[in-house]
């Protein structure tokens, strides 16, 4: 079992920034997937940055490309999700996921990842 708690969410105005963080804690597997879903009310889960633990491929959606960056501290079992340029379609609930390491890639399904924090708020004004 992985356990995730996120935190850094909160209220910003358009054109702002957020770090979003994601401790890890219990049977964290080598090699695997871990990122950040976003869900806004009305609207399905989407994938918004996906890393491989220990490096290699990473996943952005195109809508956060050049804006989001996702970043991971193994020494702490941290990720990270350093939000720039926030617009106000950024705001949804946004959680973090992890997988037990069968993945061969890093998709944005949802439905392939076993493990998923409480989720943290973020919301952008106009």
């Amino acid at each position: 079992q992985v356990h995730l708690s996120e935190s850094g969410g909160g209220s910003v105005q358009a054109g702002g920034s957020l770090r979003l963080s994601c401790v890890a804690s219990g049977d964290t597997y080598d090699n695997s997937c871990m990122g950040w879903f976003r869900q806004a009310p009305g609207k399905e889960r989407e994938g918004v940055a996906i890393v491989r633990r220990g490096g290699g491929s990473t996943y952005y959606a195109d809508s956060v490309k050049g804006r989001f960056t996702i970043s991971q501290d193994n020494a702490r079992n941290t990720l990270y999700l350093q939000m720039n340029s926030l617009k106000p379609e950024d705001s949804a609930m946004y959680f973090c996921a992890a997988e037990d390491g069968f993945l061969r890639a890093c998709a944005p399904d949802p439905g392939a990842y076993n493990f998923w924090g409480q989720g943290t708020q973020v919301a952008v004004s106009s």
